[in-house]
């Protein structure tokens, strides 16, 4: 018989759970990890490695078009959808087995089942087959995670109204798309079928796209996105009683700010207007955890009000991302098992959209900090007055970074362009450390490098960029 009393039962098995369970295991916690499918959860399965991967796909698709602009011939280049989404499924593979065989390393007991709360200190798993196992300990971590929000009255249906989850199940493009939301997923997707070559639509009812970053940095990715062809509606809803479906596209109304409606259509609409916790039949009512707005209350430990009870990443809200989750878990576990971890700064917390370009950030927008209270100088610095940049054909963008005037300390720090996604960790490390931009600006960075720019727009703060 299986092993059933641990001092750790973590329910839900994606990059917050699956990470919570192995630091727990490696703080000497015999731990149980329940899972109602396959370990890894959205991220891994749904979400950042399938979505990237078919991003990869479409900027390497890009390039081989505009071969000819690095001295190449390319003939006859074509997207080939099933291999891409083979590529796809192998690497998600991949790290499905990479991470079954760190669970198992750390010996993390693995219960393949739907988990539900039978009181603070037990939890019941039923498996696929009808049968039901009993765990108990000390203590239990929620990390269940979220699932695509739908509109009201408008369920999905994976053919014509798709969620995130549906495209990445569909095995074809289709040639136009109505994307409903302008958030990172939403742009995620209207860069990916765009380079694809479908006909791309975004309506996002707040006055920019990505709603959450710097507002010049948004404008400036819409712009790149409407030269590429995107429509974009901005400060815009969309009327789902004007929905129309019939055997070959969906047919609806935006409604502008000035109240005026644009017929838009597409072969599908795909919903990308946030998610929403599973929080729902998991025993949670019963126990007594408190959920507000939809989501889990926590503490910065992120105990919930019933002692014993920890919940971490999309199921208490704040940031729906996978490092957060799995930053969350380390934090919980650790708590759990005596130690006196660093909580974790929402100010510190890198995002990114992985678009094209990307665009990521850390800490407050220029609005946000104004809105604190700081009087604040800002030093931008644009990509195309990097060498790199040039020399990888990828020049749109630039950087800009927030700072105290002061006391210069580096308040947020917002990147639209090439690798943002990977230039934005350096200035997630500066926060971290309470850097000055002065101190950025001495930071001696290679030459010729695209992260040449947040030296760049550190000097700029000042007013001392030496390149524009």
């Amino acid at each position: 018989m299986a092993e059933t009393q641990f001092d750790l039962i973590v329910l839900g098995g994606g990059t917050g759970g699956y990470v919570a369970a192995i630091r727990a295991a490696q703080l000497g916690l015999k731990t149980a990890l329940v899972d109602k499918a396959k370990v890894g959860g959205t991220c891994l399965h749904q979400g950042c490695i399938p979505t990237k991967a078919l991003l990869n796909t479409a900027e390497v698709l890009h390039t081989f078009k505009h071969a000819g602009d690095y001295g190449l011939v390319a003939q006859e280049v074509a997207l080939d959808y099933p291999k891409a989404v083979a590529r796809k499924n192998k690497v998600v593979d991949q790290l499905y087995r990479g991470v079954q065989f760190l669970l198992k390393k750390n010996k993390v007991s693995v219960f393949e089942g739907y988990g539900r709360l039978k009181g603070a200190q037990h939890v019941e798993v039923s498996a696929q087959d009808g049968s039901t196992t009993l765990l108990e300990a000390k203590d239990i971590l929620i990390a269940t995670g979220s699932v695509p929000r739908q509109l009201p009255n408008v369920p999905f249906d994976g053919q014509r109204v798709l969620s995130s989850d549906d495209v990445l199940s569909r095995a074809d493009i289709p040639s136009s798309v109505v994307i409903l939301g302008g958030g990172a997923i939403g742009v995620e997707f209207a860069s990916m079928y765009n380079d694809f070559g479908s006909q791309v639509t975004i309506v996002e009812m707040l006055p920019h796209i990505l709603p959450q970053d710097d507002e010049e940095v948004a404008e400036q990715l819409s712009k790149l996105l409407t030269r590429r062809g995107i429509k974009i509606y901005t400060s815009a809803s969309f009327d789902p009683s004007s929905l129309k479906i019939d055997d070959n596209k969906i047919h609806a109304d935006v409604v502008k700010a000035d109240q005026s409606r644009v017929p838009v259509e597409g072969d599908v609409l795909l919903v990308a207007i946030g998610r929403k916790a599973v929080t729902e039949n998991l025993g949670l009512e019963e126990v007594g955890v408190e959920i507000q707005r939809g989501f889990i209350v926590v503490d910065d430990h992120y105990r919930t009000n019933v002692p014993h009870v920890y919940a971490i990443g999309d199921v208490i809200g704040g940031y729906l991302l996978a490092h957060v989750a799995a930053h969350e878990g380390m934090i919980a576990v650790e708590t759990i098992a005596g130690k006196n971890p660093e909580l974790l700064n929402p100010h510190r917390i890198p995002r990114v959209t992985y678009s094209r370009p990307e665009v990521a950030s850390v800490g407050l927008s220029e609005k946000e900090a104004k809105a604190q209270g700081y009087d604040v100088k800002v030093g931008i610095f644009p990509f195309r007055a990097n060498g790199k940049s040039l020399i990888l054909g990828e020049a749109d963008g630039m950087v800009k970074l927030v700072a105290d005037k002061k006391t210069d300390a580096l308040l947020g720090a917002h990147i639209v362009g090439p690798h943002a996604s990977d230039l934005i960790n350096e200035m997630a490390l500066a926060k971290f450390l309470e850097a000055t931009a002065w101190e950025v600006a001495e930071s001696v960075h290679a030459h010729p490098t695209v992260s040449e720019v947040l030296h760049e727009a550190a000097l700029a703060v000042d007013g001392m960029a030496i390149h524009i």
